[in-house]
């Protein structure tokens, strides 16, 4: 049986999960919904060729010498998937900072813009009587990624 090698496209369903059991993201979205709080899972296996960096490198070297058919469960360490979580990037800014047209609300996914027009996501950590406190960091910086793979096609 053929056995998955770096430059092979290959398909993969995978379901991503926290330590806690948390579904973050699936290619197995059970009746349209992967249990995600905000489900934008694929349907259907992803397609990705091995080498090329389009997902995890921890996951692409674990499908080396995977066969068809076959499944592994890979962790992902926070500093090889989204980062550790970085306190130092989490700030408060006074509400009158913001638009006037947004009432944020804590979860909230804002874009900031800075002197150079470059686009930074932040979240909307806590509002308070002083002002919004954002977080800077990816919603799953500082967590460890497990993902249950499986090797769907060699193409």
């Amino acid at each position: 049986m053929a056995q998955a090698k770096k430059g092979d496209r290959v398909q993969i369903a995978f379901t991503g999960k926290l330590e806690d059991g948390t579904i973050f993201d699936s290619t197995n979205p059970e009746g349209g919904e992967c249990g995600c709080d905000d489900c934008d899972c694929e349907e259907g296996p992803m397609e990705l060729v091995i080498g090329e960096g389009e997902f995890f490198a921890g996951i692409e070297d674990a499908l080396v010498g995977m066969a068809a058919g076959e499944k592994k469960t890979v962790v992902i360490p926070a500093g090889e998937a989204f980062g550790e979580y970085d306190e130092e990037i989490v700030f408060t800014i006074d509400r009158d900072q913001l638009p006037a047209d947004i009432s944020p609300e804590v979860g909230q996914e804002l874009e900031l813009t800075d002197e150079e027009d470059q686009v930074f996501v932040m979240t909307v950590a806590e509002v308070n009587d002083h002002g919004v406190v954002l977080d800077a960091n990816h919603p799953l910086a500082g967590e460890n990624l497990i993902f249950e793979l499986e090797l769907v096609a060699i193409q």
